[in-house]
């Protein structure tokens, strides 16, 4: 009996997405106080990420270095590029075109860790790659913004560090630092992580559709059109030109991921603080259709390699 409801959770997960985030769209208040708690949320399934795993895993990104090099070059070239073509092809207004180039050079988000976990990609390098372009980017994401749009922004580049480090490293470590320790003891326990993963992820996303459902119901269809098209792009090229460069079809899946979704709460508060809050509508938008997106693509590759 234990087994039905994860089994039941991981089988219906998008449904669940979908029923919650209507919820949230038609009583926002009913999901919006979970936003403190969006830390917790991601540092848990962190944890549950790390019981999972072992260091030898990551002493394997060693050898991969140059894929790690791959993945921060297509973060900070394909998605601005993408940023400034989607937006002319469009036509969108200035503010609008602002808002993507701001969420184009930002890095790789942090539920991309999570959706790579639960897509079965490659973990340790999700992180890696999530770590590594953020560090850098207190120093290229205000480069790139400068080149794009002559306007000088700033990042606290400790502030991010540290973000990072409480949010995804240090769960993380203790979660391997626990499975080393009493692998036995744990492994009754590991397989209901992934539906815990699942129904934090659903949450999170019910949470940020209720936190902006004014703009949802505004609709405004074209910049949204730019964000999927922006998103959807860069899921596409991130695994495509992975897998030119002869990565496995697991490691080019992390890469698409971490292209693919962008650290769009960074782009929303550079946005506001710097343009104005009506250049922080892609970022929100992003918010919400990055996150379904990867639960969507997540659910399918999963089934995909479960089916091999």
């Amino acid at each position: 009996m234990l087994e039905v409801v994860p089994r039941f959770i991981e089988k219906y997960f998008i449904l669940i997405t979908v029923l919650l985030s209507g919820i949230a769209l038609i009583y926002p208040p009913s999901f919006i106080w979970i936003k403190p708690h969006i830390p917790l949320g991601l540092g848990v399934i962190m944890f549950g990420m790390g019981l999972t795993l072992d260091f030898g895993d990551f002493r394997e990104i060693l050898r991969k270095w140059h894929l790690v090099g791959l993945g921060v070059f297509m973060q900070y070239v394909l998605m601005p590029v993408l940023a400034v073509g989607i937006s002319f092809i469009l036509g969108l207004p200035a503010e609008a075109v602002i808002g993507m180039v701001v969420v184009g050079a930002c890095p790789g988000g942090t539920a991309s860790n999570v959706i790579a976990y639960l897509a079965r990609a490659n973990v340790p390098l999700s992180v890696t790659l999530t770590l590594a372009s953020t560090c850098l980017a207190p120093l290229f994401t205000p480069v790139i913004i400068y080149l794009l749009l002559d306007k000088q922004v700033h990042i606290d580049f400790w502030s991010m560090v540290q973000s990072v480090f409480w949010i995804v490293v240090f769960p993380m470590l203790d979660g391997l630092i626990l499975r080393r320790i009493f692998r036995k003891r744990l492994e009754p326990l590991l397989r209901f992580f992934p539906s815990l993963s699942i129904m934090v992820i659903a949450l999170l996303i019910a949470c940020i559709i209720g936190l902006n459902q004014k703009t949802l119901l505004a609709f405004p269809a074209l910049v949204l059109l730019a964000v999927i098209l922006h998103n959807g792009i860069g899921l596409v090229a991130g695994y495509g030109l992975a897998r030119l460069a002869r990565c496995s079809k697991r490691d080019a899946r992390t890469l698409a991921i971490e292209v693919g979704m962008q650290n769009s709460g960074l782009g929303v508060a550079l946005a506001v603080k710097h343009f104005g809050a009506v250049s922080a509508l892609p970022g929100a938008l992003f918010s919400l259709w990055h996150n379904l997106s990867g639960v969507a693509l997540a659910r399918r590759w999963k089934n995909a390699q479960d089916s091999e």
